[in-house]
């Protein structure tokens, strides 16, 4: 076996092959699943910035620091059922406190590190709206995080403590309760894109279940083995890259997500000198980051070796078919196959898996007539214009999918309309909020909040429902007028928010705010008019431009576009557009 070839005083990572026969999360519980890995020898291997071995961990460590955390945890009087808050670092303590905490029958709730925007203020209330959300016994985190962390828990009547400390505490032996299928696991917090975030109750059966899900569906063979850079506090690197790690049995190697934030391409160098690596995934900016990285630096030939990436995954929001391509091209001399991208759906409400393309069919794309996505008549004469919409797999194992109208009804296949799954990894509900557990749960059906399409059992996604601009009767995507934006060269992913409001005369229409960084109010102005024209020339529609200054726009724990957040800052002034120059 090939491993990476710059380690830290002579470490070595887990082996990629095992003599241990793998199971696909066949196991009742999490606790299970790790017992069974804890006989191999695989492990987790965490990475610095750099991407140079720091702390090889394997599984078999693992369980045993997790059982000694689960006496701990008894010791220090969490019960089962009760919840322990963690802020999720990627490293080996917040692994063991999570397996403790299920081990000890609790309910470990991983809770966002800290993020380049927002500010120490911005961090510690969204720690406490969690916190008071998911009531937890304790919360515990990282020493470097003792002042805004012990805040948040202080205001919130919560015990924390930070887990160096708490690993001082003597591991006294205790019985352990012994789980249940049916019992809750664990509780993910979903990003809240469109809505205040909600705590998703999930089982231990219908974690395994998705996890198995997942392994059939990317073909999981022996000789893979997984680099991830995804945050563990969001439901794709929680359950797709750390979870399933365990209850697969697959090696994997980490790099911390400020770290790829700070280097993109260390992800790219970290697969190159693991040889091994054969499984990676981003969401669509990860990609796209490295591709603008590339474009903007002296490419020596063959920099990367990325031939034996097989699944480079990605999902998590919507993927577009232009960053793909970019991305194909900008390292095909380093030996990435376009074949290997894996696009799937999912979210946190049905533990993660939704749907996934089979591997090696790459991305495929179907060209979609604008009036078919704004629900309108083609106009006459008129030429339509046509969306690219990426195709996002076909239903996980155990999964049901369909696309239902606005009544509830079926549409048939290639009709767009909300898309609804069913199956054993739905969540249990959201946590003690039944009313909005039975808006989007009915009759074991959850109702995504996306809109899509399926076509010969393929689903497309082309948006969120709650999102959808609605102008004299015609449905407009807010990515599509983003995207527009996007392509000026002044401006990036994420520095654009298209919602709608209401105006003066009581009409619907879109307001677009956009991060500008100009101080120059002949800039300013020409700015705002090539925004209005770019928008124009792709929607059609008039639109109020506000330019508003650099970090203004709000973001959810995981780093996306918080589109609704951003609606109700503008429109109590709490966000403040840069003045018109007369």
């Amino acid at each position: 076996m090939s491993t990476a070839s710059s380690d830290h005083a002579g470490l070595r990572p887990t082996p990629t092959e095992d003599a241990l026969t793998r199971r696909f999360s066949d196991f009742a519980t999490l606790g299970e699943a790790l017992d069974y890995a804890a006989r191999g020898v695989r492990g987790l291997n965490f990475h610095d910035p750099r991407g140079t071995l720091v702390r090889a961990y394997g599984f078999a460590e693992l369980r045993a620091d997790a059982i000694e955390a689960a006496y701990r945890l008894i010791d220090y009087g969490v019960k089962p059922g009760e919840r322990v808050a963690l802020v999720a670092e990627t490293g080996p303590e917040f692994a063991a406190l999570f397996f403790g905490a299920v081990y000890a029958g609790a309910w470990p709730v991983p809770l966002p590190m800290p993020t380049s925007f927002g500010g120490r203020d911005h961090y510690v209330d969204q720690l406490a709206v969690q916190l008071k959300s998911s009531d937890p016994k304790t919360l515990f985190f990282p020493p470097e995080l003792s002042e805004m962390a012990s805040e948040a828990a202080k205001r919130c009547g919560v015990d924390g403590i930070d887990w160096a400390r708490f690993a001082d505490r003597p591991a006294i032996e205790a019985p352990l309760p012994e789980q249940q299928s049916d019992e809750i696991c664990y509780l993910q917090y979903s990003s809240g894109s469109t809505r205040f975030p909600h705590g998703v109750a999930i089982t231990h059966a219908a974690l395994l279940n998705n996890l198995a899900a997942h392994a059939h569906g990317i073909e999981l063979q022996d000789s893979d083995r997984c680099i991830s850079w995804l945050p563990w506090y969001h439901d794709m690197g929680l359950v797709g890259c750390m979870l399933s790690i365990v209850a697969n049995q697959v090696s994997t190697d980490y790099l911390k997500t400020e770290d790829f934030a700070r280097r993109p391409l260390a992800w790219l160098d970290l697969i190159s000198r693991n040889q091994g690596t054969t499984l990676s995934y981003s969401p669509t900016f990860g990609y796209d980051i490295c591709a603008r990285r590339m474009s903007t630096q002296m490419k020596a030939k063959h920099r990367f070796d990325l031939a034996r990436w097989r699944v480079a995954g990605n999902g998590a929001d919507m993927i577009r078919p232009d960053v793909m391509r970019a991305f194909t091209v900008a390292f095909a001399a380093d030996g990435f196959d376009g074949h290997a991208f894996l696009p799937s759906y999912g979210l946190a409400e049905a533990t993660l898996a939704v749907s996934i393309m089979p591997p090696g069919e790459g991305i495929r794309v179907d060209l979609v007539d604008e009036h078919l996505l704004a629900g309108t008549d083609p106009v006459p004469g008129q030429r339509p214009r046509q969306r690219a919409i990426v195709n996002c797999g076909k239903a996980v194992r155990d999964m049901a999918i369909e696309i239902r109208d606005g009544n509830g009804a079926a549409l048939a296949q290639g009709e767009i309309g909300k898309v609804w799954c069913k199956g054993p990894s739905v969540m249990a509900g959201y946590f003690r909020d039944p009313e909005s557990t039975e808006a989007c749960l009915v009759d074991g059906w959850l109702d995504t909040g996306d809109m899509g399409y399926l076509k010969d059992d393929y689903l497309y996604i082309v948006g969120r429902a709650k999102d959808m601009i609605i102008v004299n009767g015609k449905n407009y995507w807010p990515q599509d007028i983003e995207w527009a934006v996007e392509q000026l060269p002044a401006f990036k992913a994420g520095d654009i928010a298209a919602f709608s409001i209401t105006n003066d005369t009581g009409e619907e229409t879109p307001a677009v705010l956009v991060q500008c960084r100009t101080t120059d109010d002949g800039e300013r102005a020409r700015l705002r008019d090539d925004i209005r024209d770019k928008v124009r020339a792709i929607t059609g529609m008039q639109c109020l431009i506000e330019l508003v200054p650099p970090r203004t726009l709000p973001r959810t724990s995981s780093g996306k576009l918080s589109r609704a957040k951003a609606r109700t800052m503008y429109l109590s002034g709490e966000i403040k557009p840069f003045a018109i120059a007369s």
